[in-house]
C-alpha cells in the first residue's frame, strides 16, 4: 500500500513492535538492576553526589539522567540511547526515528501499564514466569548453555537474568493488555467504511499487490488406538501428579504441550467465554469443570487434552491446557500420500472438479465444503496478497501454472493437527490494482478498522495523559511529541 493518508498509521504501529523486543535486546548491554532504573529518589540523588563531587574536583561527570517519569515508572537518558543503538545493530532504518519519538514511545508504553495496574488488568506471577521460562529455554538453545547465555548478557547469575526478563516480560504483557482494552469493543459499521473509503482522494488510494486464491485437498492419517492410549496415559500421569504432587501445572505446559498458542505461557488461555472461538467439545469440558479442577484426558479434533480451571470470573474461564498428539505410523502416512496422488490423477483426466473432489474426499472440514479454498488468516478473505503470504505458503504455490495440481506436500499442521498431506491448486489470480470498493472490501474495512482503533487510543492517551503524574527532563521539553506529555 503507497498511501499518505496510512503514513501516520503505520509508524504509530510499527515503531511500537519494535520497543520490547528492543528492550530484551538492551538487557544484554548493562548490568544495572530494573530496581534501580525505577528509582527517581535514588537517580536523583546520584545526580547530587556528582554535583558535589564536581565542586570539590573542579570537573564534572554524568553517570545517567531521567529523561521522564510517567506514573511509577521511570525512563532514563540511557534507556533511549540504548534503544537506538539496538535498532542500528539489529539493521532497523533509523532515517525517522529520532530520539524524541522514541523517548514517546516509551512513555506511552509506560503509560498503558501504569494505568493498567490502576484499572486492575492484571498479568499473573505465573503468566509472566512461563514466558519468561520459555524464552530463557529457547536462548539457552541458541547459545549452547546457560553459561555462554549469561556471558551474553552480562549477568554474574541465573536469578538477575530472570529478574530482568520477568520485569520487561510483565511490563510488555501490561502495555498489551491495556491496548486491547481500549479496541476490544470497537465495531466498524459498513457505512463507516464507505465514507472512510470516500474521504481518500482517488490519487492517494491504496494500491494492493498481486494476490491469489489457493484451494487444498487434504488427507489427514489418523493414528492406531495403541498410540491413543499412550497418549491417555500420558495425560493421566501428568494429572496425578498435579494432582497429588503439587507439580505445577504451567511447567507441565511448557515441558510436554504441543499447543503453539499456549505452550510458551504454559499453556495459559484467559478470558474463555461459551462463545469464543474454541472446539466445542473443549469448551464442554472447560465449563463442565470447578476452579482448580483437572478435567480427566479427552479428544478433539487437534488430539488429547487435559484442562486445568485457573480462575472462574462470572461467565468467563482462565485456564490452562496440555495438548498431545498421538503417533502417526509411516504406513499410515503413506497410505495418505498415494490416496492424493490417485485423487490428483483423477482431477486432472476430468473424472470431477477439484471443487468436488475437496468435497468428497479432503479430510479438513473448515475448507472442504468450500471447494478447498483457503482462507486467509488475517483478514479471513479468500486472497493472498503475494508479498505477505506465508513464506511456506509461497513456496509451494509459487510456481504452479493455471490448472496445475500441485504433487502432494507433507506438512506438519502449525495448529497442533498432526502430520498430513496436501495438494493445492491456483484457482485465481489478480494482477496488482487501485484499491476499488467492492472487489477490496475486506481490506478497506480493515483499514477503517484500524483507523478507528488509532483514533480510540489518541482519545484514551489525551485523556490519561491529563490524568496522570508525568514529568519530562527540561532537555527533553522541546521535543515534538505526539502526545501532549508536557501538558502544555
Amino acid at each position: 500500500m503507497n498511501s499518505r493518508f496510512m503514513h501516520k498509521i503505520t509508524k504509530f504501529l510499527v515503531l511500537g513492535a519494535f520497543i520490547f523486543a528492543l528492550e530484551m535486546i538492551s538487557a544484554q548491554n548493562t548490568g544495572t538492576s530494573d530496581s534501580q532504573k525505577e528509582s527517581t529518589a535514588s537517580a536523583m540523588q546520584a545526580e547530587a553526589e556528582i554535583k558535589k563531587d564536581s565542586s570539590e574536583n573542579s570537573k564534572r561527570i554524568k553517570l545517567d539522567g531521567i529523561a521522564a517519569v510517567v506514573g511509577d515508572y521511570v525512563i532514563l537518558d540511557s534507556d533511549i540511547d540504548k534503544t537506538l543503538i539496538d535498532l542500528k545493530s539489529q539493521g532497523a532504518s533509523t532515517e525517522d526515528i529520532t530520539r524524541c519519538g522514541l523517548l514517546g514511545k516509551l512513555m506511552e508504553d509506560r503509560l498503558y501499564a501504569h494505568q493498567a495496574v490502576q484499572d486492575s488488568l492484571l498479568v499473573s506471577d505465573d503468566e509472566v514466569a512461563a514466558t519468561t521460562e520459555a524464552q530463557i529455554q529457547e536462548l539457552v538453545s541458541r547459545t549452547g548453555s546457560m553459561a555462554k547465555l549469561l556471558r551474553f548478557y552480562r549477568k554474574d547469575n541465573e536469578a538477575s537474568l530472570r529478574e530482568e526478563i520477568s520485569k520487561i516480560n510483565k511490563l510488555r504483557m501490561l502495555s498489551e493488555k491495556m491496548q486491547r482494552d481500549i479496541i476490544s469493543e470497537i465495531e466498524i459499521t459498513p457505512e463507516e467504511v464507505r465514507q472512510f473509503f470516500n474521504k481518500i482522494p482517488k490519487d492517494e488510494r491504496p494500491v494492493f499487490g498481486a494476490e491469489l486464491e489457493i484451494s487444498q485437498i487434504v488427507k489427514q492419517p489418523k493414528p492406531t488406538d495403541v498410540e491413543k492410549q499412550k497418549v491417555v496415559d500420558k495425560l493421566n500421569t501428568i494429572k496425578a501428579d498435579v494432582e497429588d504432587n503439587d507439580a505445577s501445572f504451567s511447567v507441565k505446559a511448557i515441558l510436554y504441550s504441543q499447543d503453539p498458542g499456549s505452550k510458551a505461557k504454559g499453556g495459559l488461555y484467559t478470558g474463555i467465554t461459551k462463545k469464543s472461538g474454541f472446539d466445542k467439545t473443549f469448551k464442554d469440558v472447560a465449563f463442565s469443570l470447578r476452579q482448580g479442577e483437572v478435567s480427566d484426558p479427552f479428544e478433539t479434533m487437534f488430539g488429547f487434552h487435559i484442562i486445568y480451571i485457573e480462575k472462574i470470573r462470572g461467565q468467563e474461564l482462565d485456564l490452562r491446557h496440555i495438548l498431545i498428539q498421538p503417533e502417526i505410523s509411516q504406513d499410515a502416512l503413506d497410505e495418505a500420500k498415494a490416496e492424493l496422488d490417485s485423487i490428483r490423477q483423477n482431477v486432472l483426466d476430468g473424472k470431477f472438479t477439484f471443487a468436488e473432489a475437496a468435497l468428497n474426499f479432503s479430510d479438513e472440514k473448515e475448507t472442504k465444503f468450500d471447494g478447498g479454498l483457503l482462507r486467509n488468516p488475517t483478514n479471513f478473505d479468500s486472497k493472498f496478497e503475494l508479498t505477505k503470504m506465508d513464506p511456506t505458503l509461497y513456496n509451494q504455490v509459487r510456481n504452479l501454472k493455471d490448472n496445475e495440481i500441485s504433487f502432494p506436500l507433507f506438512e506438519e499442521d502449525p495448529r497442533g493437527g498432526g502430520p498430513k498431506y496436501k495438494i493445492l491448486k491456483v484457482t485465481n489470480r489478480y494482477d496488482e490494482h487501485v484499491a476499488d470498493f467492492a472487489r477490496d472490501y475486506t481490506k478497506i474495512q480493515q483499514l477503517a478498522l484500524t483507523e478507528k482503533q488509532y483514533k480510540a487510543i489518541k482519545k484514551w492517551m489525551d485523556k490519561h495523559i491529563q490524568d496522570t503524574y508525568i514529568s519530562v527532563n527540561d532537555n527533553n521539553r522541546d521535543c515534538n511529541f505526539a502526545n501532549n506529555w508536557v501538558k502544555n
